[in-house]
């Protein structure tokens, strides 16, 4: 053997080691935060990997996806986005309520941050504003607060002869200005349509019995449910079948596990275009020339089982209009 070619394969034996090293390393993280649990957001997640595969990335091939979960702890939330900033991942996706966003934009101002959620990001101060959102956060939101007047209207059809409503939404520890925003829209709705209500607060799912058990006490004809990553649990649905409840959610999740009907955004939808965006910035996009987007997509889907087994006739204005009935 030549000794240039001796030299050579010595240099290539050596370097290859190190090039792959180098290779694996450039993989980009992306952190997701996300306040719920990690079974909480199937139709998200899928359409989450649908986007990142749009944008040309696929998880465990060229991107690597670190899942951080509170659990409903929300307490956990800065702790967890810290972790993220520690690990220097290449960008945030925060997802699963305002508290996850509020968490991301205080753990960093240098990482960009891509929001997915229903809540307004410039009335809780993240981004100065929807077309300029300035910094290093941008994102998708979807229609959450907009639509809990419809939820109880869409209900009220269900149900007309329901006279008192009731709304189960958090209480003072989880509350945010897009609580109250939900709250007062619900209450206006429900006034403008003549029916009583009953405002039921909880802050952890220990409460969950309790607040259903006042709601049979005080006698109420059915539930709307607030936009909120601590109702995103199959109890939810299981309490009203169990307490023979008409109620109404936002994610098809809930009718999927027995609950009545939900109306609200496409969270598989919402969740591929900020996966997108995600792709965007991985590729050099700067948060800041990206503009907050919306989802416009919604979904109503009913569950017939539920309601035959609750004794109701789904008016078939209401079939029609349906996106997904549950057989």
């Amino acid at each position: 053997m030549r000794r240039r070619d001796f030299i050579q394969g010595i240099t290539a034996s050596v370097a290859s080691p190190l090039v792959a090293h180098a290779q694996r390393a450039a993989v980009p993280v992306i952190g997701f935060l996300n306040g719920g649990t990690a079974d909480s957001i199937p139709t998200a997640l899928a359409g989450f990997r649908r986007g990142l595969k749009v944008a040309g990335f696929t998880e465990n091939e060229n991107v690597t996806i670190e899942f951080r979960w509170a659990d409903n702890q929300f307490e956990r939330l800065p702790s967890l986005a810290a972790d993220l900033v520690h690990r220097q991942v290449a960008v945030i996706l925060s997802s699963g309520g305002a508290a996850s966003g509020l968490a991301a934009k205080a753990a960093t101002s240098t990482i960009p941050i891509v929001l997915a959620f229903g809540s307004d990001p410039v009335k809780l101060g993240l981004v100065d504003s929807l077309s300029s959102p300035g910094g290093n956060i941008t994102g998708v939101t979807f229609l959450t607060t907009e639509l809990v007047g419809k939820r109880l209207e869409l209900l009220c059809q269900m149900v007309p002869q329901a006279t008192k409503i009731a709304y189960l939404r958090t209480g003072a520890q989880q509350s945010t200005v897009v609580t109250e925003q939900m709250t007062t829209d619900f209450l206006a709705t429900a006034g403008a349509l003549g029916r009583q209500v009953l405002v039921l607060q909880v802050d952890s799912e220990r409460e969950f019995d309790s607040a259903f058990a006042k709601l049979v006490d005080q006698k109420a004809d059915s539930l709307v449910i607030a936009s909120h990553p601590l109702f995103d649990t199959d109890k939810i649905p299981a309490l009203t079948l169990r307490y023979r409840v008409p109620a109404i959610y936002q994610r098809r999740e809930f009718v999927e596990a027995g609950g009545l009907m939900s109306y609200g955004a496409s969270f598989a939808d919402a969740f591929r275009l900020a996966a997108i965006y995600v792709g965007q910035i991985l590729k050099g996009t700067k948060p800041a020339d990206l503009p907050i987007q919306q989802s416009a997509k919604l979904d109503m889907v009913i569950n017939l089982r539920t309601a035959k087994t609750l004794g109701l006739t789904v008016p078939m204005i209401l079939q029609m209009t349906a996106d997904d009935v549950v057989e």
